[in-house]
């Protein structure tokens, strides 16, 4: 569990004595085929030291230590409270991929907003966002650059969204195993470029991104 000599509360401090700090983050803006997925992540002051020695940046983190740490933040008597919410392609090919991400997003932090006050908390203070740009939303809000290296919040909620949309596309690559999604999530990398080529697209794949209209317009 955390450290003493860590510091134990990066930014959300500043916002908790008025009420719950929710932090935000997202995972698949740049795969060519799957959702977008967003995770809100409320962390419980009674559980504060219970919170993961590792906890970071998802993408610093190696899968086994995701999986780990995913599990520890997900235990039902730390009282944590969250919620994971996802884009399908057919908003992100309609919207655009910011819009799509923003709904996600949004759906995300009012799940965990509800559940808070089901739980008889207030409304959340402030919702700290991982970037440089907000969604709008009924509560006050921050965009934090690199904020899942500098909030523990938007780390849980950075490892949530990543774990929850790579189990998504581990599931679709059942169905499509060629294009690789279960080791490289939808990204565009040579062996799913490869397999695009030579069996086309799929209805999981984004159609609105730049390889994959290409491909359409030749037939594949």
């Amino acid at each position: 569990m955390i450290s003493s000599s860590r510091p134990t509360y990066q930014l959300e401090a500043e916002f908790a004595p008025s009420g719950p700090v929710i932090g935000v983050d997202e995972a698949g803006r740049g795969p060519w085929a799957g959702p977008v997925t967003a995770a809100a992540f409320w962390i419980c002051p009674s559980a504060l030291h219970a919170l993961p020695d590792k906890l970071t940046d998802s993408k610093k983190l190696s899968a086994a230590q995701r999986a780990e740490i995913e599990a520890q933040l997900c235990y039902p008597e730390f009282g944590h409270i969250y919620s994971v919410q996802h884009s399908a392609v057919a908003e992100i090919d309609e919207m655009g991929i910011l819009p799509a991400t923003f709904k996600a997003m949004c759906a995300a932090v009012d799940s965990v907003a509800l559940q808070l006050s089901q739980n008889g908390y207030s409304s959340p203070a402030c919702v700290l966002v991982d970037g440089n740009l907000l969604p709008t939303m009924p509560y006050p809000a921050k965009a934090i650059i690199k904020g899942d290296s500098k909030s523990f919040s938007i780390a849980a909620a950075s490892i949530l969204a990543k774990q929850s949309r790579d189990k998504v596309m581990t599931n679709l690559a059942a169905d499509y195993p060629v294009y690789g999604w279960e080791r490289n999530a939808g990204y565009g990398t040579k062996p799913h470029q490869l397999a695009l080529s030579e069996h086309g697209v799929t209805p999981h794949h984004r159609r609105s991104y730049a390889p994959i209209k290409r491909l359409l317009q030749i037939g594949r």
